[in-house]
């Protein structure tokens, strides 16, 4: 039975590298996949989702204006066994329901993988989205510097200090974020950051 997915967490988890061998387990085994991330996260190169540890494989991109539904129901005219989303968190609520429908109405599972607070410790439009309306949800661990589990992130300016304001989006890795537990992110953020 199909099922539309959410594996989520905190920045440098590993989540394109589960979602590239979650991808690799199928072709290996003679089945093909469709894999779809955000057109704005450029970071590996245009249309492609690369891991940290260096693995990477081609894919489609979207932006806020597709309609995936439409998309994986004309790549389903070939063998699809799965569907895999990197960078979900850019999705828009629009899009999660399009996936939910692909699932339910083409059958095709949906794994999505992607952030699920920002770093001012709100939600992502899809992500809020995919925790409404997920089948199954996955949360992909790392840890802070403490030892703790990693469930915030702070971005940093250039003077290597934590930013308190910015737009939501700004695409970006090691050099511009730092996952930390709750308690490290509030010494960062200040104890109310709102």
């Amino acid at each position: 039975m199909a099922k539309l997915y959410f594996h989520y967490s905190t920045m440098n988890a590993g989540k394109s590298t589960v979602l590239l061998q979650a991808s690799h387990n199928y072709i290996e085994r003679g089945m093909q996949t469709y894999l779809l991330t955000a057109r704005l996260d450029t970071r590996a190169g245009e249309g492609r989702i690369a891991s940290r540890i260096g693995i990477g494989a081609p894919a489609d991109t979207f932006t806020a204006k597709d309609d995936l539904h439409a998309r994986i129901a004309a790549r389903l005219a070939t063998p699809c066994a799965c569907v895999f989303v990197d960078e979900a968190q850019f999705l828009t609520r629009d899009q999660v329901w399009q996936l939910a429908r692909a699932v339910d109405d083409l059958g095709v599972p949906v794994m999505c993988y992607g952030l699920r607070v920002d770093f001012l410790g709100e939600l992502f439009e899809g992500s809020a989205a995919l925790l409404a309306l997920a089948d199954e949800m996955r949360e992909v661990r790392t840890i802070c510097h403490c030892g703790r589990k990693a469930t915030m992130v702070v971005r940093r300016g250039p003077d290597g200090r934590a930013l308190r304001q910015g737009a939501q989006v700004q695409v970006g890795g090691n050099e511009t974020y730092v996952s930390l537990c709750r308690r490290h992110w509030r010494e960062e953020m200040g104890d109310n950051p709102a």
